[in-house]
């Protein structure tokens, strides 16, 4: 069961290896940004949905939930039928977040193109400061 005091322990030590990765040339850390990327915005939503009690502490969000619709899918988008749920923002987090996982493994498995890591980096940033307003601070971000 992961309390708010434990995601923003993780929060923390995913932007410390974001930074990290940042200021060690992104272009030899793709891994790093990807899989801290990716995890940093679902601890981030986890927090901020137990922060509005819209979830329980211990509901854990899988990142592989975000898989991007597609156009002709009939069915609901997998977080939708995971976690059925209404909040601020929704639609402009799980937009970054549907962006940010879809290069997740690209990054973590490829041999990504420069601008293919700093399009998550910008995602990233976009998603931390949406969290950044919704969490009035909360958090250090």
């Amino acid at each position: 069961m992961t309390s708010i005091k434990e995601h923003k322990k993780k929060i923390v030590e995913h932007l410390e290896e974001i930074e990290d990765a940042i200021n060690n040339d992104i272009e030899k850390k793709p891994i790093t940004i990807g899989f801290h990327c990716s995890a940093c915005s679902i601890q981030l939503l986890e927090v901020y949905l137990h922060k509005i009690n819209k979830i329980s502490i211990g509901k854990v969000i899988k990142h592989d939930w975000f898989k991007k619709p597609k156009l002709e899918q009939k069915k609901n988008p997998l977080i939708e039928r995971k976690l059925s749920i209404k909040f601020p923002k929704k639609e402009e987090i799980y937009k970054l977040i549907y962006e940010i996982e879809e290069d997740r493994n690209s990054l973590m498995y490829g041999a990504p193109k420069k601008e293919k890591i700093k399009k998550v980096l910008k995602n990233f940033q976009e998603l931390k400061e949406i969290f950044k307003l919704l969490l009035k601070n909360e958090i250090e971000l």
